[in-house]
This record gives C-alpha cells, structure tokens and sequence, in this order.
C-alpha cells in the first residue's frame, strides 16, 4: 500500500506490505468550518465564561496579544483580525497593540517567519515582539507556586491592561494538550521558571503525558501560573489533518480550553487491537519537523503502541538541523541515554533543551527509533541515540528481517497530531 506521511513542506510518499500494515490512523471525520471568519467574530461576541472580547475591551488602554511561535501552525492570520478590530473599535490605539510572540526557550522569529505566521497586512501595521526566556531584564518575579516553582513572566504581557492568548488546541506530550494556559507558561515564561516545571520532579510522572489532564503536574502547574500572570480573555482554534479550522473556542482561559479538549479529544483519537512490532511515524511535517529537537514528539506519538523491543520509524524533513547548541552537547556529553539519565537523576543537573533528551530516553526504554531525513547526514543523526535508515522502504525491511515476516505495522501519517492508543 502507498501512504503519504507529513514530511517536511511536501510530504513523503511511501510504500508499504500490505500484509504487515494493521492499520493507518488518523483523525476521524470531521468538516471544516465553511466560514470560519465568522465563527471567530462570532465567538468574540458569545464567549465562554467571559463578557464578549468588546466589553472587556472598552476603556482599556493598552492590549498584549500572547500568539504562538512559528513551531505551531495557528491560524493567525484568521483569528487576529477580528480581535484587532474589536480592540481598536473600543478606542485601545493601535501603538498601544502589543502582538508577543510566546516562543518559551525557542530561538526569536524572524521577519520572514512573522509574516509566515501572521500575514503581510498585520506585520506591517502591528507592533510585533519576540519573547526572550533567557533574558531576565524582560521578566517580574510574581512568587513561587505551591509546587515550588518559581514564576517569572514576560513584562510586557504583563504590564498590558488587557491580556489575551491566541493558540491552538492539540496533543501534547508533557502537558496533555497545548492550547490555553500553554501560551503564558511556557510561552512568556523566564528560564528559571521553566528550568522547574520541565525537570525530572514533573516530566517523570506518569500522568505527564499526552491527553491526560486529570493529575497530570505539568497541566495543573502551568495552569496555575498562568492564572497568577493573568489571562482575560483566549481564542483557540482546533485544525484537521490539512490544517483547516474545524473549531474556535473563546473566552475564559480554563473553561473555553476544557471546551475545545473536549472537541479534540473526539477527532484526533484512534487505536490499534494490539501492540505492534513497528510504528511508522511523523513529526507532523513542517514547522514540527524542522529539528531533530521538535521531532522527538513524533517518537513520544508512537510509544504507546509499540511492542517493548519494537521499532519507531520516523520520517522527518529536519530542515534546521538538530537544535540548540545546549541541546546537541548533551549528546556529546553522554554516550547514552541511559547515561544521560542517570546523571539527570542522581544530581542537580540542568540544561537547556533536557527536557526533550528526557522524553527520547522515555522512548529508547521501550523500543528502537529509526530515522529517516534527507535534512541531516546519517553519521550526525546516529551521535543523537537514534539508527537511521536512507528510506522508510529500507528501514522496514531491516524490521521486517529482525522480526520476521509476519510482523506488525502501524503507520501514523500525522504523528504527534493523533493520540494512538491501544484498544481497552
């Protein structure tokens, strides 16, 4: 069978054997919104568990518009004009629009990104910002939370007199879903707030992990931080497999995002009847699989439905390289995950991106990970943990000889985008 799987900004297309493939999941059936402009202004008008965005609006004097950074394919070019409008029909001048991107730890935007993510017309007439997590010039200290964690926010969000957060609703691997309150914390979160509620103490509990809210510390952590640094009013929108807008859910930062889990968690779920040898997966294509760094999430995608001993074959475009320089000298710190590990655990360790090591060492103790990348050379990849192979074809029928013929295939297409699980 050929399957096209999200590969880079074109796509992979890929041959398979018939006879191993179980199943290809994705996401249910679902139409997109035929106009979704106006659901938006319609949303503004009739939130959720807030007065509409006008109200809330009328006699403020300064705005800051949290958005995402350009690892996320948010609709911004759909969503923000109408709260630009509303926000200037209530009288806030336009030099007194803050647009902020919220990148956490992630390097700045550069121009051409912005206008990839928000379009020619709002680059050139908005202020636009990029958050900078390191820099602790640009954060206030509001306390410590009840976890510990100390919480540094990004100024200028926080000096604004209306504060509203623009993402996008969808599996994570460490807080259940992104969305919501994800935009404020890690977004305009300072480095030591992050160091903390990205060590070992939150990453290595078993309810911190993709589609799980209810116990998960790194959900209810960030959650609490962003309602310390203040959130009037969210929109965020829910996308298909072809990045078409099938909802927008707006108003009150926890009750408009528990209303669009709910509606996600109906689309993007699906399962296999039992564990299987080899997964064939994606980072979702670009911006997801531009480094080495973001596709660990689609490895994390596929855990749950692999075999202990089987085999993740990831397709990923890796476009920018591996990631930070923090993030690549782990690797050449430590010969091994298990080495990595280790030193993680037994001290006060920290740097920058070892989160993400984290979760690929969570992977590797369950199965093997291939990858497949015309974006970097095999002898770098294979200094990164991982095996790799020149095509999916080939990496298969490696599989397919280490476990026999009769072996097992899942293929996830959308990688990280579809919660797979196995069938109660």
């Amino acid at each position: 069978m050929r399957v096209r799987l999200e590969y880079g900004r074109s796509g992979l297309e890929v041959a398979l054997p018939d006879q191993n493939v179980v199943k290809c999941l994705g996401y249910r059936a679902a139409a997109p919104l035929a106009s979704p402009e106006h659901v938006v202004r319609e949303r503004l008008a009739r939130p959720l568990g807030t007065p509409p965005l006008a109200d809330l609006a009328r006699g403020r004097s300064s705005a800051c518009i949290a958005i995402c950074d350009i690892t996320r394919p948010v609709p911004n070019s759909i969503l923000l004009p109408p709260i630009l409008e509303t926000l200037e029909a209530e009288g806030i001048p336009r030099d007194r629009i803050l647009i902020l991107v919220a990148t956490g730890m992630h390097r700045p935007n550069h121009r051409d990104e912005l206008r990839e993510m928000v379009g020619e017309a709002i680059l050139e007439r908005y202020r636009i910002a990029n958050h900078h997590g390191r820099d602790r010039s640009e954060h206030a200290f509001l306390g410590t939370s009840p976890r510990g964690v100390p919480v540094w926010i990004d100024n200028r969000y926080l000096s604004a007199e209306l504060k509203i957060a623009v993402g996008l609703i969808e599996p994570h691997f460490m807080a259940g879903f992104s969305g919501g309150r994800k935009v404020i914390c890690p977004g305009l979160a300072g480095i030591e707030t992050v160091r903390d509620w990205h060590s070992p103490r939150f990453l290595e509990h078993p309810n911190a992990r993709t589609a799980v809210l209810e116990g998960n510390p790194v959900h209810e952590e960030n959650t609490w931080i962003a309602r310390r640094a203040g959130c009037d009013f969210i929109v965020n929108a829910v996308i298909d497999d072809h990045r078409r807008i099938l909802a927008v859910v707006a108003g009150d930062m926890e009750a408009a995002f528990a209303q669009g889990v709910d509606y996600v968690r109906g689309v993007v779920s699906d399962t296999v009847p039992e564990p299987v040898d080899i997964v064939v997966t994606t980072s979702a294509g670009y911006p997801l699989d531009a480094t080495f760094y973001q596709s660990v999430k689609g490895m994390v995608a596929a855990v749950d439905i692999v075999k202990p001993g089987g085999t993740i074959i990831l397709a990923a475009g890796l476009s920018e390289g591996i990631g930070s320089p923090e993030f690549q000298s782990i690797f050449q710190e430590y010969p091994s995950a298990e080495a990595f590990m280790d030193r993680l655990l037994r001290t006060d360790y920290f740097k920058m991106d070892q989160w993400q090591v984290e979760e690929l060492a969570r992977v590797l103790r369950k199965a093997r990970v291939v990858v497949v990348s015309d974006g970097i050379p095999c002898d770098v990849l294979q200094r990164h943990y991982v095996e790799t192979a020149p095509s999916v074809e080939e990496a298969v029928a490696g599989c397919l000889a280490r476990y026999g013929n009769h072996a097992t295939i899942a293929v996830i297409p959308k990688g990280p985008y579809v919660v797979a699980n196995v069938a109660a």
